[in-house]
């Protein structure tokens, strides 16, 4: 048997580290995008200590929400109802926190001001529950109608949407009193109390989820299922797995991670619960995953991809708001980017072939 020569090597190292050179690619154009907004925007304020901590906190919203997106899009799934699934959890945390029972007077109390321990506890849990719901709604639905994700999600995007209106009556809720979760994305680094956290509360839950989600995908069964049903969906039928549990489970993972985002989104806007508040994110969330280096013919993604992919985004948003390009703009350059993701996405796919 003759050895390999080295050409065969080195085309092994390459399969083997394509995924990290992969990675690396996104993470060098991640540099080269702050460094042009760097320049770009006068007198440095693009990369002061209070813009940076702004860009983490924006970007802990869609990298969040995103954790549970890239575990759709690998299994060849797509969720359109992110946004609304991450505005549902705000005012879901709002109306908990300004539902009012009858005190001791028999006058109408606020539940926070009644109970100011278990009323935000009582609030986060619900506010992650039902969106978690509504994601177990969104794959029941793709699995047992066996109905395309986009179709599905399209609708339950606007039926998401109608009832945190609904919830919240079209109308703002104002919590009576400000409590912990208000603080989540507090800024740090540029504040003389908190400096002793380092990073805000909600980059820390991130980064928690961060690990939590790596690993399900990368060392239990249960993420090379995920990965197997979004390279080939029949041949891992064929194989013994439970296609449609494991999509519910990424639909379920999917409105989790919003709902938590949504935690997030309520202490960035200020701790109200404004139904109409992350509109559009679900396009943001989507994009942070294909630009961190998912296929949208599933099978392909990472976390930490898509953690580069969120601070990618929110690095162009914040940026061309700064150099006070128009909103159109910058909603214009995020879609081509979108485009030349999965242009190159699918270069790269023949190219292997």
């Amino acid at each position: 048997m003759t050895a390999p020569n080295k050409t065969t090597a080195s085309r092994v190292k390459f399969s083997l580290t394509s995924g990290w050179g992969n990675l690396l690619g996104r993470f060098l154009a991640l540099i080269v995008v702050f460094a042009f907004f760097a320049f770009m925007v006068e007198n440095g304020k693009f990369y002061t200590l209070r813009n940076l901590e702004n860009i983490l906190r924006q970007s802990c919203v869609y990298g969040t929400a995103g954790l549970g997106m890239t575990m759709i899009i690998i299994a060849a799934g797509i969720d359109l109802s992110a946004g609304s699934l991450i505005a549902l959890s705000v005012v879901t945390v709002a109306w908990v926190m300004n539902y009012s029972v009858a005190g001791a007077d028999g006058q109408p109390h606020a539940l926070v001001t009644l109970h100011p321990t278990l009323t935000p506890i009582l609030a986060v849990s619900a506010g992650v529950l039902i969106s978690t719901l509504a994601g177990l709604a969104n794959g029941a639905m793709v699995v047992g109608l066996r109905l395309v994700p986009f179709i599905v999600t399209l609708g339950t995007m606007g039926m998401v949407r109608g009832l945190a209106k609904g919830i919240a009556r079209e109308r703002d809720i104002y919590p009576p009193e400000e409590t912990w979760i208000n603080t989540l994305m507090d800024p740090t680094l540029s504040s003389a109390n908190h400096r002793w956290q380092i990073l805000p509360t909600g980059i820390w839950i991130l980064l928690g989820g961060v690990l939590i989600s790596s690993f399900i995908l990368r060392r239990t069964r249960l993420g090379r299922y995920i990965y197997a049903v979004g390279a080939n969906e029949k041949a891992t039928r064929l194989c013994g797995v439970n296609v449609g549990r494991v999509k519910i489970f990424v639909y379920m993972a999917g409105g989790f991670f919003c709902g938590v985002a949504g935690l997030m989104q309520f202490s960035y806007i200020g701790g109200i619960g404004q139904p109409t508040s992350a509109a559009m994110y679900e396009l943001f969330v989507i994009a942070s995953v294909i630009i961190g280096g998912a296929s949208f013919n599933g099978g392909e993604g990472s976390i930490l991809g898509t953690i580069i992919g969120a601070l990618t985004i929110t690095i162009l948003y914040m940026g061309g708001q700064q150099m006070g390009w128009p909103k159109w703009v910058q909603e214009m350059v995020i879609g081509g980017i979108i485009i030349v993701a999965v242009a190159l996405d699918r270069l790269r796919h023949r190219r292997a072939a």
